[in-house]
């Protein structure tokens, strides 16, 4: 059963995020539950300001006022640091930006090595939240975040199973 992750879990990732570039792929894992590779094939026309929306893997998904944030900080970076590239990724390093190519899925993911809420946890921590937030279902979850058939319905069973035992203790509270 998937379990979600512990505030200071959370905190602790959040805290080793500290620049703009690693802040911004913490939401979009935490946030919108984008995979590594994901976030590393983002091009900068999936990112719609001006309707606030972002397209990650072919979803359009609306942006939050944190991710907002986190983007506006880091397309002006990215627009200072490196004022000339040709690179349209979203996410560009020293090595890419004078390259088309992608960020790697290493230099993504490296700031959260060794965190207990990896990128990957804090993505699957935000497919089991959404379950136990808006039901169990995995229809549901497999429309909003374009998961295959078996992952939708394991999210929305351990939501269940999570639901259930909330409810049950709850019930042992109640008749003490």
């Amino acid at each position: 059963m998937l379990q979600p992750l512990v505030l200071a879990q959370v905190g602790r990732s959040v805290a080793a995020a500290t620049t703009p570039a690693t802040r911004l792929i913490l939401a979009l894992a935490a946030v919108h539950a984008a995979r590594v590779a994901q976030i590393g094939m983002l091009m900068l026309d999936d990112v719609d300001l001006g309707n606030r929306r972002l397209t990650i893997a072919g979803r359009v998904r609306p942006l939050d006022d944190l991710t907002l944030k986190l983007l506006l900080d880091w397309l002006e970076h990215r627009r200072n640091r490196w004022p000339s590239t040709a690179n349209l990724h979203l996410l560009i390093n020293n090595q890419t930006a004078t390259k088309t190519s992608r960020a790697s899925n290493h230099w993504i993911s490296t700031s959260m090595r060794g965190q207990d809420a990896t990128l990957e946890r804090l993505r699957v921590d935000r497919q089991l939240e959404e379950a136990l937030t808006h039901g169990p279902d995995p229809l549901h979850l497999a429309e909003v975040f374009g998961l295959d058939e078996k992952t939708a319905m394991r999210h929305a069973d351990s939501a269940r199973q999570l639901l259930e035992a909330a409810a049950e203790q709850k019930f042992r509270e109640d008749r003490q």
